[in-house]
Parts: C-alpha cells; structure tokens; sequence
C-alpha cells in the first residue's frame, strides 16, 4: 500500500494500523462488498510501486506480488508489458498523462525589452541602412561643393546627425525614400515596444522534455520506483535517456515533494491529476468505470483550482498595466550610456582645443 494522492490515502494510526481513503479506497470496498471478502493492509518494505532490479527480482507492491507475499496491490498502477509479466493487471480504471511539474512562471519585467521588438537580423539590416544612406549622404554633399564650389565643414558628423535625426523622426528628411524607410520602422518599433511594455509578459522556460535536458538551470527528479523511472532506465538513447542520466536523484512521490516543485528547487515527472491536486494544495470496473463514479470520487478529493488552471499570463488583474520606472530601465541606460559618451567627447574636443592654442 503506498499513498498517491488524489487517488489514495494511506494513513497509518498510534496503534500501526493503517487505513485509505480516496477513489481508490472506495473502488476497493465496492469489490469487496460484491465478491465478498475482507482484506487487510499490508505496507511495501520499500514504500515504492516497485520496479526490476539488477538480479530481476522486483521491489516495492510488485515485488510482494512477485514472491506471493499479498494478494492483491492496490494503486493506481500504469500498465506496462514488464509489469505483466509478473502480475495481471485489471482493466483500465483511469487514463492520465505525464508531464513536467515546475515552478509558476511569474510576470517579470525584462530590462533589455526595447531591444526585443525585433530580431538580431532586422537589427543588423538597420545599421546598415543607416551605414550605406549616411556613405550615399556624404557622396551627394561632397559632389554638389565639388560641381557648385562651396565647401561643407564637418561633412561626416553633419551627416551622421542628419541621418540618425531622420530615423528618430526629429528631424525633416531631404530624401523621400529614407524618410519613408525610417517612417515605417519607427512606426512598427514604437507600437511593438508599446504592446511588449504594457501587456504581461511570461516567460515557460521548459515546454517540453526537450527543453528540460536542452537547459542547465533548472534540476530535475523522477518519482522512484515508478514507471516512468523504468521506462527513462531503459531507454537506449536522445532525451530521454538524457532525463536518466543527469537526473539529480529520485523523489517519493509528486505530492510528498509538492513543496520542493512549488519553490523551484526542480523539476519532476507528474502525472495530470496529481499535478492539479498539487496546484490546489472485469465486471465492477467495467461498471464503475462507466457509470463515472471514479471520476465523482477524484473530483472530490481534488476540488476547485480555478485560479491555479488560468494560464501565468492572466495573473495580472487589469490585463494591461501602466508602465513603471523599472520598465523604462533599459532605455534609461541607454539614455545614460549616450550623455556619458556625449560627456566624454566634449571633454576631449575641449582639452584638444586647449592644448592647441596652447
């Protein structure tokens, strides 16, 4: 008998005797009551559902059923092909999925945010658009003092200045096409930026097993002896012989280690309905199947977890949500990092200027 909430309580009382309660417990008494018998709880040596050692001997509930110690185990088990092979399994009770159970993805404000409205490659074309309209610039300015004899000053500054005032839209543009270029991206930029600062922003860092093995950041664990510890032992090869080997150990069960998944301390290999119990803290199982009673029984021992369903993206009340200081935080350096480079220069054309009258 091992616990596996919500599907089963074990709870062992002063005197060491134990009860359950749960679906599980009641689909027990219902088989009970109708073949007419009385059972006595026994618990597992390794307190596991069990899995094949090195010798091929089980351990844990399958492995008392291996050596004939009990008669029957109660779970739920998940039905693999080994597990048959020592102990037949009833009919399908209930089907859940597996995934992975993190920390919940909060709200964070990016300080390099501005910078995210556009990809790396649409960045890199800017700067070489303003590059080769500045090279033009310089062309059309040094040719027309060349054809009407009038020479400019500080041709390149003069231009540069010009050209990055055009993209900024602070300034009136000579030439259309450049005006409508620089039109259009600050245009795009200015309401991508908007939409990125004012509307919550979450990042899921794993999505699936192949973003948990591809990252370094995050440890994770799988439940011992259970078939998904089996089933990442056996695997020859990819991620999931990857989850295997740089797994940081194994953990009891999903909601004993609820606590360590909620503060972020890993990762783990839950199934469905013991996750959303965590987040809110042949002939009967036919029938009981179909008549939906163990859907009734898990219903009540998970409750309603409303708020914990709703994706991280709608933690926020409001929807959008005013900007603060600590979004402007990128900008603002940039900001700080342009009067500093502006300073400096100034600095140095007036000690240059000093020490030429000088």
């Amino acid at each position: 008998m091992k616990s596996s909430k919500p599907f089963l309580r074990v709870a062992v009382e002063q005197d060491g005797s134990m009860r359950i309660k749960g679906p599980m417990s009641k689909f027990m008494d219902v088989v009970a009551k109708v073949l007419n018998f009385d059972y006595e709880l026994v618990r597992p040596k390794e307190w596991e559902w069990g899995g094949p050692d090195a010798n091929g001997s089980w351990t844990g509930m399958l492995g008392m059923l291996q050596r004939e110690e009990v008669e029957m185990a109660l779970g739920p088990f998940t039905i693999t092909p080994q597990r048959e092979t020592i102990s037949d399994m009833s009919m399908p009770l209930s089907s859940e999925n597996k995934a992975i159970m993190v920390e919940r993805p909060r709200v964070r404000t990016d300080m390099a945010g501005f910078l995210k409205a556009f990809t790396i490659e649409v960045w890199l074309l800017t700067m070489l658009s303003i590059v080769g309209i500045s090279c033009a610039t310089m062309l059309v300015v040094w040719a027309q003092g060349r054809i009407f004899g009038r020479s400019v000053r500080d041709t390149v500054s003069q231009t540069l200045m010009w050209v990055l005032k055009a993209l900024t839209q602070e300034g009136r543009v000579l030439v259309t096409t450049w005006l409508l270029a620089s039109l259009v991206f600050m245009s795009s930029y200015g309401g991508i930026l908007t939409a990125m600062l004012t509307v919550p922003r979450v990042t899921i860092p794993i999505d699936s097993m192949y973003d948990l093995v591809a990252q370094n950041d995050m440890p994770w664990k799988v439940e011992g002896g259970s078939m998904l510890y089996q089933y990442f032992q056996e695997a020859t090869g990819g991620a999931r012989r990857e989850v295997f080997l740089r797994s940081s150990g194994t953990f009891k069960d999903c909601w004993e280690a609820r606590q360590d998944l909620a503060d972020g301390k890993y990762a783990g290999f839950c199934d469905d309905v013991t996750m959303i119990k965590v987040m809110a803290w042949d002939f009967e199982i036919l029938t009981l199947q179909q008549a939906g009673l163990v859907d009734i029984w898990l219903k009540e021992q998970i409750g309603t977890v409303p708020q914990c369903l709703r994706p991280p993206s709608a933690d926020r009340q409001d929807g959008i949500s005013a900007l603060d200081l600590e979004a402007f935080g990128g900008p603002f350096l940039v900001l700080v990092a342009g009067f500093s480079v502006a300073t400096s220069a100034f600095l140095l054309e007036l000690l240059t200027a000093c020490f030429s009258r000088s």
